[in-house]
């Protein structure tokens, strides 16, 4: 079947898809009773180049010395020569009959041939290439595997030598492979496991000669160097069997997120096959050195293949994993004491190492049986951020009768068991007001699930227990988020102080007192200290950072590479605290002091881009004036420390809303807007350094009150300076618009008739203008050279109900009705949106449809070409969906849907284009031009794959599926090409919903001056 995954198939196979479609299209009408037209000539065409191609083919087949290459070959090359065949034959045939039958049935098999065949040869082809790059990678870890027996400088000298050329190799050709690549993410993902081995590189060559001095210098601190560089030798291999697995990858799910358990069962997967070889090695020879490369490789197999069973579908694949792992661990465990006792050669060694062996390969043949159950599971998880939780809850309380296989119970209770878990870190109040906000929105999932457990889920009393748990849901997410940002602010206040007490520990003079016990004093604190942020940011990345991907991705894996660095860190410091006259342990723990510097930076850097810069300073405002109490506490019993320490991080809050401003600063492109920063924070900036000043002052002298009154009102302008920032950055950042519709009224409490024969009923008021929503207060976002728009307000409700103890009214006329408000204004294509076909549990494209529709009917189409762009495709795509199934239409109307729904991609994605050339924030703009540019690709590939599909709908006789699948098949590679269709169909809506949300994100932030306009009015649902 057809694969895209690289630049060069895919612009291959576009024009041969095209001619093929046209071949396709001609049949279609032959079967109308028209004449077939003369096809000779565009045949001939074909012909020749299928000669020159399989000519091309087997003389890169006789020069290649890649096995698998001359096997897969020659099958793409005879399908291509048949294909030729066919379609001269067919050509000859209709020349003599142009309504000959046999002759357009070889000619739809022919065309369906030359595409097939085509996409197999160059994907052969590809795959020897990605092969080639695969042996210098392991050509590489052979060279890292080496480390061990690298003991003297002699030897590292060499070994640089060997291994630099072999490294640059591999680099340059990874690079070349990850520019032609055409998934986004793929090309992200080797990117970025190049760059951190670039950056281990010199970290290598410096664990090695340290390992290497410290042995020769008398040994102090040889067990943490070793650590050290076995680290490094870990890192390298691990993101070189990642850039391994990631060239091998051919096809990408928008949906999927790298913590995704099928994800990471792959990665654990691809790690043991990694270190089988080392283990091996290992295992046959009795005198390997203990701790060594070798049986660590033996222990992180275990590990990964845990990982694996942590995350099985099947209670007996997790079961066997484990029982394997536990056997094998107390195997390796007598080895290991065997070998450290000098028995390595003794049978009962020998026995051992053949049966661990053995049963690493049983243990390799059930992770793959692991792996591959999950997936063919079709069982859906909750997802990765409170965000995408709160999502599928809300799902679920929109339908709780709607059996969704208990996802959106799940997801309610995993955002209780968020908060819980957030709450536990936080003092005071505030801890109590999140824990009692879980507690009621656990109650209120308990009640919901029972009655849904009862097949009460319909019923009245469900629904309003679903609209109070949507607005707990809402208001726990809220709570949440506002207590990680303060979370933020407190522990990101200070990154840098525990390692420089650390680096200062390391190098203390050898006679100072105690010098022992405050190194391991500030080790201690320097990893907690790390920790505690890894953890905060890893909070950040499942509650706080909305449902941004990329930015939880990049949080999760930079505060995983401070949890790993952290550690080493200190054994670092530790070589250099017992050898402080080697200034190869200074050279290398500045090393590590920078690569974890540099992480946690980055680390700080996405939790401020992941935090809502207002909140935060407000947060960094509120600490402010806890720490200017506690200084005047501090004061008032003449308490010196404790007025250091908290002027001390007054100053500390006081950089860190200077920093964070100054990040929106140099994100904005609005001159304006930069310019307010940037007095703002210069006056902030200069009212720090004389609070700190009149601080030092104070604490000299606690208990005079000139002092006193002197650090008050420098810390006053402080404040107001603080204010000020907060102030300027308000206005560049408005309040969002509330996502959540108003919960719908229950209908079972209404009764109009009730109303009017009381006199309780008024005639509804006229509709209120286009750009308000009836029934409740919006705020649309106007992006206009003209003068912004008018401020909303709330309408009047068009029902006014009057309590009883208000004064009567005059009754109705009886003979009459109260007449009709006018219809509001709706946008053309509303009454088609309305009318959306609902998808069924075995319509995958039509639910990927339907999710984009879902997206984008919340907003009014006009003024806003984005989302009527957008609307089309989810029509179109429905449409496609039912073409597919079988559901009316032709073979013509199938490729003609698709290459509309290609045109539109190219619509929505010129549209996302202009509107991020007039945005302002550098971010939102990068943001939406990621998302929009993959769509064109994906559009261009569903035409092809449409029309693979179109030559193989009437070809064999529809086959029901089992299992109920999208479309009955005929055979395997009808199958595989509607699984690809579908798969094609998912990404290509998520992109496009992706890019809808980033295009209105961006809004808020365009030029004024720029003459560009669009408009987004959130509609009201029906009882709004």
């Amino acid at each position: 079947m057809p694969v895209f995954h690289t630049k060069t198939i895919e612009s291959i196979l576009e024009p041969v898809a095209q001619q093929v479609s046209k071949l396709v299209i001609l049949h279609e009408e032959a079967e109308d009773g028209n004449a077939m037209p003369d096809l000779a000539r565009p045949v001939q065409a074909v012909k020749l180049a299928v000669d020159n191609l399989v000519r091309v083919g087997r003389e890169t087949i006789s020069g290649s010395e890649d096995q698998i290459l001359k096997q897969d070959m020659p099958p793409a090359l005879d399908r291509v020569e048949e294909a030729s065949s066919l379609l001269l034959g067919a050509s000859q045939m209709l020349r003599g009959d142009p309504f000959s039958v046999p002759a357009r049935k070889k000619l739809i098999e022919g065309s369906r041939g030359i595409l097939q065949g085509t996409s197999a040869l160059l994907l052969a082809f590809d795959e020897s290439e990605v092969r080639k790059i695969i042996r210098i990678c392991k050509n590489v870890l052979e060279y890292l595997a080496i480390t061990e027996v690298v003991e003297n400088m002699e030897d590292l000298v060499t070994f640089v030598k060997n291994l630099s050329p072999i490294l640059t190799k591999m680099t340059k050709e990874v690079d070349a492979r990850e520019k032609e690549l055409t998934h986004q993410v793929h090309r992200e993902m080797l990117a970025r496991s190049l760059e951190q081995v670039k950056t281990l590189t010199p970290v290598l060559i410096s664990g090695i000669k340290i390992f290497i001095t410290t042995k020769q210098q008398g040994g102090r601190g040889t067990p943490q160097a070793q650590e050290n560089r076995d680290f490094v030798v870990r890192k390298m291999s691990d993101e070189i069997h990642e850039i391994i697995r990631v060239l091998q990858l051919t096809t990408y799910d928008e949906d999927e997120w790298e913590a995704d358990d099928l994800t990471v069962m792959k990665k654990a997967q691809s790690g043991i096959e990694g270190k089988m070889k080392r283990a091996a090695d290992w295992l046959l020879d009795p005198h390997a050195v203990m701790g060594g490369v070798g049986e660590k490789s033996v222990r992180h197999i275990l590990d990964d293949a845990m990982k694996v069973a942590e995350r099985c579908v099947s209670p007996r694949d997790r079961e066997d994993i484990t029982r394997m792992v536990d056997n094998i661990t107390s195997m390796v465990d007598g080895l290991a004491e065997l070998r450290a006792n000098d028995q390595g050669n003794s049978p009962q060694a020998v026995a051992l190492a053949r049966g661990i062996q053995q049963q690493l390969g049983q243990l390799q043949d059930l992770v793959k049986r692991a792996v591959a159950n999950n997936e063919r599971s079709e069982v859906v998880k909750p997802a990765h951020t409170v965000t995408g939780k709160v999502e599928q809850a809300r799902r679920w309380l929109q339908n709780p009768g709607m059996d969704d296989g208990g996802l959106g119970e799940e997801a309610s209770r995993l955002v209780v068991a968020e908060g819980r878990r957030i709450a536990a870190s936080l003092h005071g109040p505030e801890r109590g007001e999140l824990l009692h906000l879980c507690d009621e929105t656990e109650h209120l999932t308990n009640q919901l699930a029972d009655l849904c457990r009862k097949g009460m889920g319909n019923s009245p009393q469900a629904k309003a227990i679903a609209r109070n748990l949507a607005d707990k849901l809402r208001e726990l997410e809220n709570k949440i988020q506002s207590a990680l940002v303060n979370q933020v602010a407190d522990d990101f206040i200070d990154i840098a102080s525990p390692l420089k007490q650390l680096s200062d520990a390391a190098v203390a003079p050898i006679n100072m007192p105690g010098r022992d016990q405050n190194f391991d004093d500030k080790s201690r604190k320097f990893e907690s200290h790390a920790q505690k942020l890894a953890n905060t940011a890893k909070l950040v990345a499942a509650a706080g950072a909305g449902n941004n991907k990329k930015t939880v991705q990049a949080i999760d894996t930079t505060a995983q590479q401070i949890n790993d660095l952290t550690p080493q860190v200190v054994r670092a410091a530790t070589v250099l605290f017992m050898n402080p006259q080697n200034q190869a342990s200074a050279e290398h723990f500045e090393l590590m002091k920078k690569q974890w510097t540099d992480n946690m930076e980055k680390l700080r850097g996405l939790v401020d881009e992941a935090t809502d810069t207002v909140a935060f300073i407000k947060a960094a405002e509120e600490g402010i004036r806890r720490d200017t109490e506690r200084t005047e506490d501090a004061i008032k019993h003449g308490d010196a420390p404790g007025i250091v320490t908290n002027t001390s991080n007054i100053a500390r809050r006081a950089n860190r809303v200077l920093q964070v401003a100054q990040q929106e600063a140099d994100n904005s492109e609005d001159p304006g807007f930069v310019d307010r920063v940037g007095a703002a924070t210069e006056n902030l900036r200069s009212s720090i350094a004389p609070m700190v000043q009149n601080a030092k002052i104070l604490a000299s002298n606690p208990r005079d009150p000139t002092a006193a009154n002197n650090w008050r009102k420098a810390n006053n302008r402080l404040i107001d300076g603080v204010k000020d920032v907060r102030h300027v950055v308000e206005q560049e950042f408005p309040p969002p618009q509330d996502a959540f519709p108003v919960p719908p009224p229950d209908m079972s409490q209404l009764n109009l008739v009730d109303h009017i024969s009381a006199g309780l009923f008024t005639p509804p008021l006229p509709p209120p203008p286009p750009s308000y929503q009836q029934g409740r207060k919006v705020n649309p976002v106007i992006i206009r050279k003209q003068a912004p728009p008018p401020p909303a307000v709330r309408p009047k409700p068009a029902v006014t109900v009057i309590h009883r103890d208000a004064p009567p009214r005059p009754p109705l006329p009886t003979s009459t009705v109260p007449p009709r408000p006018p219809p509001p204004e709706t946008d053309d294509e509303d009454e088609t949106m309305m009318h959306f076909p609902m998808p069924q549990a075995n319509q995958p494209i039509m639910m990927a449809a339907h999710a984009l529709h879902r997206e984008v009917k919340q907003w009014s189409s006009k003024d806003n070409e984005i989302i009527a762009a957008a609307k089309r495709m989810a029509l179109l795509m429905a449409k496609l969906s039912q073409l597919v199934r079988g559901e009316g239409g032709s073979k013509k109307d199938l490729i003609a849907t698709a290459k509309k729904i290609a045109e539109a991609s190219e619509e929505v994605t010129k549209l996302a284009k202009l509107l991020a050339r007039e945005c302002t924030d550098k971010r939102m703009r990068t943001n939406l031009l990621q998302v929009c540019e993959r769509i064109p690709t994906i559009g261009t590939q569903l035409k092809i794959l449409s029309t693979v599909k179109a030559t193989m709908l009437g070809a064999q006789e529809p086959v029901p599926a089992p299992d109920g699948s999208e479309i009955a098949c005929g055979s395997e590679e009808d199958q595989e090409a509607t699984e690809m269709l579908v798969g094609n169909a998912q990404n290509l809506m998520q992109s496009v919903r992706e890019t809808v949300r980033a295009a209105e994100a961006a809004s808020i932030k365009i030029r004024v001056d720029s003459g560009y306009s669009i408009c987004w009015s959130r509609r009201g649902p029906w009882y709004s």
